[in-house]
């Protein structure tokens, strides 16, 4: 899954994190990816990213990702020039969204629940 929209960061929506691995300032890798998993009863259809809570972004999850399940994220290479720590949020199949949360997505082994 590659962000859609290069400039734009990570917005935040999960109300979990378990995090290990050393903190970066910037994010200068080969691939930033994270784990994703939706303890909804309700699809998620959009997984949305900022780094200013005002811009944002998305990563392509095709056909969504359905209650319970999990999918592993992975970031665009154009987006290594932007901040680590970026807020991510979701938007459901019934049209609501969750809201915003921030996250360090330099760390190795991010996972997020929606």
């Amino acid at each position: 899954m590659r962000l859609n929209n290069a400039r734009l960061g990570f917005v935040a929506i999960a109300f979990s994190a378990a995090v290990s691995g050393a903190i970066s300032t910037s994010a200068y890798a080969a691939e930033f990816s994270f784990t994703a998993t939706n303890t909804t009863n309700t699809a998620i259809t959009e997984v949305l990213v900022s780094e200013n809570k005002k811009d944002w972004g998305y990563f392509d999850i095709g056909s969504g990702i359905k209650s319970g399940a999990t999918a592993n994220l992975v970031w665009d290479q154009s987006t290594n020039s932007e901040n680590c720590a970026q807020w991510v949020k979701a938007s459901y199949a019934d049209g609501s969204e969750s809201e915003p949360a921030k996250f360090d997505f330099c760390e190795d082994g991010l996972e997020i629940n929606f």
